[in-house]
């Protein structure tokens, strides 16, 4: 009896764990992002991390005024979004050069939430993801022509 409690309570601990880990893990844009801080962001691609809650795009952006090189976490979309769109793994490899449409982070770190990215000829491809309350969020998530 003592053992069937024992594991009936370490289930439930388990449980409100993994629940609450999920949970800090996804937040709303407001929750760290400022939208009264866009940024355009013109980089190289270091590299794309597909992982959830949401993907991850870092890049070297170069500062025009000093020229120094800075490297900037974008969030993007979860995964699982960005394939229904017309992502794949080989839509942003390292090395591409893009321009980012987004909003900084409200700390004024280098991170920002991604909304278009615009490559060389003109194709965009949008990263944001659907319904954590990010400005001009779209309705629709149509895939890619």
């Amino acid at each position: 009896m003592r053992t069937k409690l024992f594991s009936i309570a370490a289930a439930a601990a388990l449980v409100v764990a993994v629940a609450g880990v999920q949970l800090s893990a996804h937040h709303s844009f407001a929750a760290e992002f400022d939208a009264k801080r866009p940024v355009k962001l013109r980089g190289t691609v270091v590299k794309m991390e597909w992982i959830n809650p949401h993907s991850w795009i870092h890049i070297d952006v170069k500062d025009p005024a000093s020229g120094k090189v800075e490297r900037w976490m974008v969030e993007g979309g979860a995964p699982n979004a960005l394939l229904r769109r017309g992502w794949n793994k080989n839509s942003l490899t390292e090395g591409t050069e893009i321009l980012v449409e987004g909003f900084q982070a409200k700390d004024g770190a280098n991170r920002a939430n991604g909304r278009d990215i615009t490559f060389p000829d003109g194709k965009k491809l949008f990263v944001g993801s659907s319904g954590i309350g990010a400005p001009d969020e779209r309705a629709d998530d149509k895939p890619l022509k």
